[in-house]
């Protein structure tokens, strides 16, 4: 994906400040959760991948309240969690166990869930490949982010006043799928759907995409914008107001979920398997037929 680097790091960091994670993440975590009851496997560990911004917390505990929820974020978020996040803001959920990407043990959660997690990162298929590695033999991954349908408007009003780009692309589900199945996962099923948001103003609009991150694109604008700048860019979007004066966004949703299949290794005259892999071998052929 195209990202600046640094501009990239200097958003999540900004957001991970912030009093509470976005309104849009918890809408999408929730329309996420209604999904989980056509998954039979009750998990006894939820990696909940990106948990801070995820805003994810009370739904995987009212879904699986005993299985044991892990907090998985940078090293640095671990070393130093946001203020705000706190047990007791999941009520009466026991608060989730904090662990950074990297110390996650491999091979032992049976739930990988990202809750727009992947539309932040440079590499998605690197991330996938850590899903995998994290995920037990026939666990199963569930994750969202935003599609490339969204916020159309926004780059269709950038591109007629002759601006750079006002955000980094989004990958189109369709490919999501293809870098699941190669980073080995197993019945990939993608879907999207249409979210439209409205503003009565373009200053609440703005407002509110702040506090869904930032453009990280590295062609966008250098330095600051001028106020002369930002009073264009007001009255671009009220020109595209409703009749009762409000503003509207689309946001592209994609779900996406897959499993772990059972390691199916390439036999040659000296094969080598992981010891994880072949320990799961072993248990799959001591299950009664």
């Amino acid at each position: 994906m195209v990202f600046d680097a640094v501009a990239l790091a200097r958003q999540q960091s900004r957001l991970m400040r912030a009093a509470t994670p976005p309104w849009l993440h918890g809408e999408v975590a929730r329309r996420m959760a209604e999904r989980l009851p056509v998954i039979r496997l009750q998990p006894q560990q939820v990696a909940d991948w990106g948990a801070f911004l995820g805003g994810s917390g009370a739904l995987l505990h009212k879904a699986y309240p005993k299985a044991r929820v892990l907090a998985v974020e940078a090293a640095a978020v671990v070393a130093d969690p946001p203020r705000w996040w706190l047990p007791k803001r999941w009520l009466s959920a026991p608060g989730p166990t904090p662990v950074s990407a990297a110390e996650l043990p491999a091979g032992q959660s049976q739930l990988v869930w990202a809750n727009m997690a992947l539309h932040w990162v440079a590499d998605p298929q690197a991330l996938m490949r850590q899903w995998q590695r994290a995920l037990a033999v026939d666990g199963f991954l569930m994750f969202s982010t935003l599609g490339p349908g969204s916020l159309a408007l926004l780059r269709g009003l950038y591109a007629a006043q002759a601006w750079p780009p006002p955000f980094a692309p989004f990958v189109d589900m369709h490919d999501l799928g293809d870098m699941l199945v190669e980073a080995g996962f197993a019945d990939p099923v993608m879907d999207q759907e249409q979210l439209t948001l409205t503003w009565p103003s373009a200053d609440a609009l703005l407002a509110e995409l702040r506090g869904l991150g930032g453009n990280t694109h590295p062609q966008r604008h250098a330095g600051l914008r001028t106020p002369r700048w930002q009073q264009r860019l007001q009255r671009a979007l009220q020109s595209h107001a409703d009749a009762q004066g409000r503003i509207a966004l689309v946001f592209e949703l994609v779900y996406g979920h897959a499993f772990k299949p059972l390691p199916r290794p390439r036999v040659t005259a000296q094969t080598t398997l992981p010891l994880d892999d072949l320990r799961a071998m072993v248990r799959a052929s001591r299950k009664p037929g």
